[in-house]
């Protein structure tokens, strides 16, 4: 059922819109504000799916129930309603957030098409909002000991700044994930995140790869190429295995954080580009600085926060919550009945040497439910983990 509020002074106008609404559209359910303190107290106790809005009101007039509303929920639709409206009150609403204006007295037909617009709107924003819930999922943190609530709770005052991070760890340990995370909790988590493992990259196209190139600046170049950095504008950039990257290529990553402009491989035009950077590496990057192989001015410029990802031998307390989690999601994709591993099995897991991280957990739990029975037991675990 669609829920709707009308906050408009006039009791009359009220009534005849709410009539008007319930007769012209099935499943809605309307309520009704008397003026805009009353309706803004309505909108921080519900969650509407469209609200009607006179703009000239005693107490509070629209202009400021729009602005309000949209702070307590940025995704409500607002149709604003008035007889004084001029163009620029109208262009004002507009850029506040409201989807439509209608003046009064309202034409019927144009009322209803505006609520259905605005309702078909926000079933959208819901449905993309329960689709950005489902795709977040695939980067979930999982584990509760006490290592991994150290790095939620730094995740969480990072995330909403724009902070560079430089996330460490062993293969395999999550980075990546720890990654994913600082995006989505950030203001930026509606722009682009953009990955580039600069290790599976040739040094001789590493430049390429981040700044792009224009046509004929070397052999191959057939046409003008964004590079990551310009696809990542607005949003983030995850710099993975960082410690890979070559000398000049840093050289050039250091400018671009220092002036936040680039220049595509070929060309002497710069480009300005807003982009948070975060970065991961398996390697000790202070031993690679004393060694010449990376720029400890950039190493200063990246680690503003640095993060270190445990290994899975330092949180074997988390190995129960990963096996049921991966065991779920494993049958999922298997297409498989579902499967329990015993205490037994779970004790003997976590005596194990876990060197490849939780990427090896992994591996090992979807092993032991393809061969395994409906209960995965110790034995099963000696059998077929692969583990000594």
């Amino acid at each position: 059922m669609k829920k709707v509020l009308i906050i408009e002074d006039e009791e009359q106008i009220r009534k005849v819109l709410k009539r008007i609404l319930e007769q012209q559209i099935p499943d809605m359910q309307v309520e009704e504000a008397k003026d805009g303190m009353e309706g803004i107290e309505k909108v921080k106790k519900n969650d509407y799916d469209l609200v009607l809005c006179d703009i000239k009101m005693p107490r509070k007039d629209g202009m400021e129930v729009l602005e309000e509303a949209k702070n307590i929920n940025p995704n409500i639709p607002f149709v604003m309603i008035s007889g004084h409206g001029d163009m620029d009150t109208v262009i004002e609403l507009m850029r506040k957030g409201a989807m439509d204006y209608i003046p009064k007295p309202p034409d019927l037909n144009r009322l209803i098409t505006s609520v259905k617009n605005a309702l078909e709107k926000k079933e959208l924003i819901t449905e993309n909002i329960k689709l950005k819930k489902k795709v977040s999922k695939k980067y979930e943190m999982i584990g509760e000991s006490d290592k991994m609530k150290e790095i939620k709770e730094i995740i969480e005052k990072v995330a909403p700044t724009d902070a560079r991070v430089l996330i460490t760890g062993d293969n395999g340990t999550g980075k990546e994930l720890v990654a994913h995370w600082i995006h989505q909790k950030s203001k930026r988590s509606k722009g682009p995140m953009v990955e580039v493992n600069c290790a599976a990259i040739p040094s001789e196209l590493i430049e390429s790869e981040l700044f792009g190139h224009i046509k004929g600046s070397f052999t191959g170049a057939y046409k003008d190429k964004k590079g990551k950095f310009e696809q990542a504008n607005g949003g983030t950039l995850f710099l993975d295995e960082v410690g890979d990257m070559s000398l000049s290529a840093q050289a050039k990553v250091l400018r671009a954080l220092q002036e936040n402009k680039i220049n595509r491989v070929g060309s002497d035009k710069s480009i300005k580009v807003d982009v948070r950077i975060i970065a991961a590496t398996n390697k000790d990057l202070k031993k690679e600085i004393k060694e010449g192989r990376f720029r400890e001015d950039l190493y200063h410029r990246l680690a503003v926060i640095l993060i270190k990802v445990p290994s899975l031998n330092e949180r074997k307390d988390d190995i129960p919550v990963l096996v049921e989690h991966f065991a779920k999601k494993i049958v999922e994709e298997q297409n498989m009945p579902p499967k329990k591993f015993t205490d037994k099995a779970i004790e003997i897991l976590k005596r194990y040497d876990w060197t490849g991280n939780i990427r090896e957990l992994r591996n090992v739990v979807e092993r032991l439910i393809i061969l395994g029975e409906k209960e995965i037991t110790d034995k099963d675990v000696k059998q077929f983990s692969g583990k000594e």
